[in-house]
């Protein structure tokens, strides 16, 4: 059980890593935000082992459906960005008119 947990930590100070350097490149944001929904999943899962509940699992399985839309939400709005502007650069996200 320790590992796991430790395993999910480091799970999250990679996600907390990517989000902190590769700001520049919004699909690797992306998937640093997935990689931390995935430690915390991890998390809710050893828990509900832990205490032999079964709500750990179903708020996990609750986040992986939210995370696969946001996902596909995302990248339709990536491919008409890169479509208008030619990159998917962050820094240009400040001139899209509201």
């Amino acid at each position: 059980m320790k590992e796991y947990m430790e395993l999910s930590l480091d799970i999250c100070f990679v996600a907390l890593y990517g989000l902190l350097v590769f700001r520049h490149n919004i699909i690797n944001t992306l998937m640093a935000l997935e990689l931390l929904l995935l430690s915390v999943n991890l998390n809710f899962i050893l828990i509900s082992v832990y205490l032999d509940d079964i709500l750990g699992q179903i708020f996990s399985l609750f986040i992986l459906t939210i995370a696969a839309a946001e996902s596909a939400i995302a990248l339709a709005l990536l491919v008409v960005f890169y479509r208008r502007k030619g990159s998917i650069d962050l820094n240009l996200l400040q001139y899209l008119k509201a």
